[in-house]
């Protein structure tokens, strides 16, 4: 029992079920909307797919506090006093007890989602010992419903998943018992296949697998490591003072990519950002999709390498730099291919989609690598991939808008307002709630105060999720909420790389 009242995983396990309970239960019995906005609405943050560490709902061993959003009715500019009071002393007390009372909870449903909870932990934490960079349990249903939703295709719809034999591993966990799957081995991993087939499905389950799913969702026994990030390339992004020259040197003008800034920046200056962003953030894996990626910057063909000389090409290609990222920094990079074969040279393992069914061809695919005559020539040398941390330079950021007023807020997912400007999150698309971008919003508030010249970026970002750790998501804020959930520190980065203001040395 003391266990649901912790910071572990039963506790927010059991936070997040109640917090659903709720969610569910207002939606039922509250009449929904009584004229324009919100007027009438008892609700509370929308939890998705993910089972969420957030500050919505506090438990300890006396209490359940529960924090929501109330909708008061007017009638023009007027309280609509008998609505008002129908809401408070009728529909809530309704709410509250069929979502939080233990007779009317589902006991049996809260174990499932606790057991649920602790056998994805176990299962992450297993990978690093196994060598993998994520798994992928026979049975999981990877295709969502649509790609404005997150919630699972129908069984009637969906392919079952189905570890080739060859890759296929065995998890004993505590609750499930033994599960077999598909375990991606670290090193280089291709996913190839004929477009519709699957590929960029498997790889979105792998990018979600940095979460724990809720029973039902079909990727409860689909893991990665928690600092496995998404990467592509996102033309117009911000970029300040970081070091891309592994990737893209000599530019024209002697333009300096030790210290590469831009407030535009192209496709392949994006990637090559972003990537060492991530590096520097602590990535363990870099996932990327052929069709979101910048064509350059992923390879430069036998053809093209004869036409323009080395001397005249600023950017060496991701295919040249993937090897050395594994054998030096240890970080391995999963990518979704259509139509670049030369990566068959560099691959260790190559999984094929056909029919939604994963194939492992990895042997036929070295054996065509090496029956080629003409060989990728590679043009990549030794640099080093992250030099000393960036330090934000004292009062960059500044939450104040044209009014002088403190203006941080999120209405959509992808995009904080913050002060005068907007933070473009559209390539950060491992974030999964609106919750986690309102908490990002004051998070960088908070260490933007604390930059003072002196202490690199990544510092000021652990150290504050250590004080999340300990004190819970409560520390972002002066004012009681029940609008954040958790978030992770390399996405924290991500975030402030991206505002316009964040200057640093």
């Amino acid at each position: 029992m003391d266990a649901l009242f912790s910071s572990g995983a039963s506790g927010i396990a059991f936070r997040d079920f109640l917090a659903r309970r709720f969610f569910d239960t207002s939606m039922a019995k509250s009449k929904g909307r009584r004229g324009t906005g919100y007027s009438g609405v008892i609700t509370i943050a929308e939890p998705g797919q993910a089972i969420l560490d957030r500050n919505s709902v506090v438990a300890d061993e006396n209490n359940i506090e529960v924090r929501f959003f109330i909708g008061v009715p007017a009638r023009g500019r007027k309280i609509d006093s008998q609505t008002c009071c129908s809401m408070m002393f009728e529909q809530l007390p309704e709410i509250v007890r069929f979502s939080l009372y233990p007779e009317n909870l589902d006991l049996e449903s809260l174990e499932n989602h606790i057991n649920t909870m602790e056998d994805a932990d176990y299962l992450r934490s297993r990978l690093d010992e196994r060598n993998l960079t994520a798994f992928i349990a026979d049975g999981a249903v990877l295709p969502r419903e649509s790609g404005t939703s997150d919630k699972p295709l129908g069984p009637d719809e969906a392919v079952p998943f189905k570890a080739p034999e060859s890759l296929c591993v065995e998890m004993d966990l505590p609750h499930s018992g033994v599960i077999r799957g598909l375990g991606i081995p670290k090193g280089i991993t291709l996913i190839v296949g004929g477009g519709f087939h699957g590929k960029s499905t498997l790889l979105k389950a792998i990018e979600s697998g940095i979460y724990n799913h809720i029973p039902g969702d079909g990727r409860e026994g689909c893991v990665s490591g928690l600092n496995t990030v998404k990467i592509r390339a996102y033309s117009g992004r911000y970029i300040e003072k970081v070091d891309i020259s592994p990737f893209i040197n000599n530019l024209p003008y002697q333009k300096d990519t030790i210290r590469f800034s831009t407030e535009n920046a192209s496709g392949s200056t994006s990637q090559a950002a972003s990537i060492m962003e991530a590096i520097e953030g602590g990535a363990c894996s870099l996932l990327m999709d052929e069709d979101t990626c910048a064509a350059n910057f992923m390879i430069r063909d036998r053809k093209m390498q004869n036409l323009v000389q080395k001397e005249d090409e600023p950017i060496t290609a991701y295919i040249d730099k993937v090897k050395g990222l594994y054998e030096n920094r240890g970080i391995s990079t999963i990518l979704v291919l259509g139509g670049i074969g030369d990566y068959f040279d560099v691959s260790d393992t190559v999984i094929q989609m056909r029919n939604y069914v994963p194939l492992d061809v990895t042997e036929k695919a070295h054996s065509i690598s090496g029956a080629m005559s003409e060989k990728h020539l590679f043009e990549g040398k030794e640099r080093d991939m992250v030099r000393a941390g960036r330090v934000p330079v004292e009062n960059c950021v500044n939450p104040f808008n044209d009014y002088n007023k403190k203006s941080v807020y999120a209405t959509e997912i992808s995009r904080i307002h913050f002060g005068k400007n907007i933070i473009d999150l559209t390539d950060m698309e491992q974030l999964v709630e609106l919750s986690q971008t309102k908490a990002m919003g004051e998070a960088i508030i908070l260490i933007g105060k604390r930059f003072d010249g002196k202490i690199p970026l990544m510092n000021i970002i652990n150290n504050l999720m250590k004080e999340i750790e300990e004190n819970g998501l409560d520390v972002l804020s002066e004012r009681i909420s029940g609008q954040f959930s958790r978030f992770r520190s390399i996405d924290l980065a991500c975030a402030v790389n991206r505002l316009r203001d964040l200057k640093v040395k």
